[in-house]
């Protein structure tokens, strides 16, 4: 094969190591050292190789008549830079291209910034950098089909955590495993335990009027379960034989990265592809004494005391989420809302968890922002007062509290990581990245996952999936696309709120409120019925579209274990499932799925004939426990109630 010549002008010493992988042709016209003198050639000096000819070169000056050859110079006038030639097709030479060599860790890098140089992956570190060590960027790190030798790809994974405000940072992971779902749901359990510890007095047991708890016992327990975690994400890499290094990236130039250590050491690395899996971190009112004194769901999880009386801020569903399990382990617990709870839900549901929520003791403030935050007592966790401003009028309000949790949002992480070095776009105004249906952004060797991608869902198993789905499409010839729709969630509030598809709202926006028809239904579980926890709001639905068979388009539950409820309705949701097919399905007895089987097979209260639009739907007293027998409004809509004996569900045909 045709090769073109360079040299490459270093120390001896950064050469020698190297003597093997270099290929003498002739003399450096620079230093006039002839091959073979290469073992004892004086520092500085140049190292005459080969390289793949269709690169960019150019013809070396020929040797200087003024030295001989066969007395090596003791140093080289060249600049320490990559001569490269190669003749035309009319025996002329081309005008000399000089390009900057990179020299890192004992081995040169051939980072050809120039034309062509991307056409030559054997010149990169890696073939894929992760930018994130969070579920999506893990999930496409530990592909199977990476580890595979047949595919040989090397693999580097870049993971780093800015500390919070208050200082609290974490492990290998992401925001999931660290401060996200795994902590939330076990601290939803704890608090679900001091419910049943309650209720089993009904069912025999001897237990303390007074049930306590220990904070600092279950987050010793919880922060320990999260570096068993870590530590096995660290293992799963190193035994996929992907690089993991603790430090921050960021791109330098096309194909290029800088990574910088928790100490400020900096490594350039370079690679093929990129992915950038970075994440959201919790956003800051921006007013005096947020980030002084307010902790975030960041911070909450690890907190080394109890938060005592505590202020929520926001109406999302971490801030929820927080204060339902805040209160449920006994805490005083407010939440300040500026709006509506729960945006982009279905607000029926959303409406129903703040009434629950309300009824088991949280307090809600709304339409009122905070305007400052002020300590008037230090302590762990201290005093703290709030002022707040009312969103629709001049009214103003103090209060006190030991901690203030801001949950009111998060902000993609892509703003300080390089990307306008390379052309990536992303939307100014969130941050968020853009991307093809192949997670590619606008730069072709970039790809972006997770919840910093703009219109798809911030959802854990979506990241997961998108990453091993882009994975195999890069490396072993796949062409199965991630699908963003129907796409299940759960809300771990102290009732648990499901969801699959369409909200109602978002089925009559999309279908037009003619064409959607809701069928509901409130039920008791059984397990309720001996404690007889008589604030029931336990609630579930289907929107379907009229002119699709009834194909369900949503499916909504509010009730226990709503999580492990939903799972299966998604698949049947991606399967086409209409109300029809569902009316056919025998359901478990007795379980609180089985209510909606019922709510769908016989719940729609049907409108009279001659009326026209969306369906009227029988609303049950919102206080109201279904008991057997029970009666639906009559107004003018015929309703007959259905029992089989078990007071699961109040059904209606």
């Amino acid at each position: 094969m045709p090769v073109d010549e360079y040299w490459l002008c270093l120390p001896a010493s950064h050469v020698r190591p190297f003597v093997q992988t270099v290929r003498v042709t002739q003399s450096c016209p620079h230093c006039c050292w002839l091959p073979g003198v290469l073992p004892s050639v004086p520092e500085p000096s140049c190292v005459p190789a080969v390289l793949p000819r269709g690169s960019h070169s150019a013809a070396p000056p020929p040797p200087s008549s003024t030295a001989p050859p066969s007395t090596p110079q003791t140093s080289c006038s060249a600049d320490p830079k990559l001569c490269l030639s190669s003749p035309t097709s009319d025996g002329s030479q081309e005008k000399n291209v000089q390009s900057r060599l990179a020299y890192q860790e004992g081995r040169l890098q051939k980072l050809l910034t120039m034309n062509g140089s991307e056409d030559h992956p054997e010149s990169y570190d890696y073939d894929l950098i992760i930018i994130g060590g969070g579920s999506g960027g893990l999930a496409a790190a530990k592909a199977r089909l990476l580890e595979a030798a047949k595919y040989n790809k090397k693999v580097m994974v870049l993971d780093f955590v800015t500390p919070t405000p208050l200082g609290t940072r974490w492990g290998l992971g992401g925001t999931c495993v660290n401060v996200g779902c795994i902590p939330k749901k076990l601290m939803h359990q704890a608090a679900l335990l001091g419910q049943a510890l309650r209720d089993s007095r009904n069912y025999g047991w001897t237990v303390e009027e007074t049930v306590k708890h220990d904070w600092d016992k279950m987050t010793e327990a919880v922060q320990n379960h999260i570096g068993s975690l870590n530590w096995g994400y660290r293992v799963a890499l190193r035994e996929k034989k992907v690089t993991y290094e603790n430090a921050y990236g960021q791109f330098i130039g096309p194909h290029r990265i800088k990574a910088t250590n928790n100490k400020g050491r900096e490594k350039i690395y370079s690679a093929e592809r990129f992915l950038i899996a970075t994440g959201e971190r919790p956003r800051y009112l921006g007013i005096p004494g947020d980030k002084e004194y307010c902790i975030s769901s960041d911070d909450l999880f690890s907190l080394p005391y109890c938060p005592g009386k505590t202020l929520v801020v926001g109406a999302s569903y971490v801030a929820l989420e927080c204060a339902g399990f805040l209160a449920g382990i006994g805490l005083d617990v407010t939440v300040m809302v500026r709006s509506i709870l729960l945006r982009g839900f279905d607000q029926d549901m959303a409406n129903k968890i703040g009434e629950h929520m309300e009824e088991h003791g949280v307090k809600f403030i709304k339409q009122f922002v905070p305007i400052k935050i002020e300590q008037i007592e230090e302590g762990t966790p201290g005093r703290l007062r709030v002022v707040a401003k009312s969103t629709n009028s001049d009214a103003v309000i103090k209060e006190e509290y030991n901690t203030v949790l801001l949950a009111i949002g998060r902000d993609a992480c892509t703003r300080k990581i390089g990307l306008e070095t390379v052309g990536v776009k992303i939307n100014e105004k969130t941050g968020k990245i853009p991307v093809t249906d192949e997670e590619q952004t606008n730069v072709p060797y970039i790809y972006a996952i997770g919840d910093i991608l703009e219109g798809k869902l911030e959802l854990t198993p979506v990241a997961i999936q998108a990453g091993r789905l882009l994975a195999q499409r890069l490396y072993a010839g796949s062409t199965v696309k991630c699908d963003y729709e129907n796409v299940p969630t759960t809300v771990f509030t102290p009732l648990e709120y499901g969801a699959c598809g369409l909200s109602e709202e978002k089925a009559v926006e999309k279908f037009g409120e003619e064409n959607v028809e809701v069928y509901h239904s409130y039920f008791w579980p059984l397990e309720w019925t001996i404690p007889s926890r008589d604030n029931n709001k336990c609630y579930a639905k289907i929107v379907c579209n009229i002119n699709d068979n009834e194909r369900v388009v949503g499916f909504h539950v509010l009730g226990p274990n709503a999580g492990e409820v939903t799972q299966g309705f998604a698949a049947a949701l991606k399967c086409g499932l209409t109300k029809n097919q569902l009316d056919s399905t025998i359901g478990i007895h007795p379980v609180c799925a089985e209510s909606r089987e019922n709510s769908v097979r016989s719940v729609a209260v049907v409108s009279p004939p001659d009326t026209r639009g969306r369906r009227g739907r029988a609303q049950l007293p919102s206080s109201e426990v279904v008991e057997p027998g029970f009666q639906p409004p009559q107004s003018g809509v015929q309703g007959t109630a259905l029992y089989d004996g078990a007071p699961l569900a109040q059904t209606f045909q």
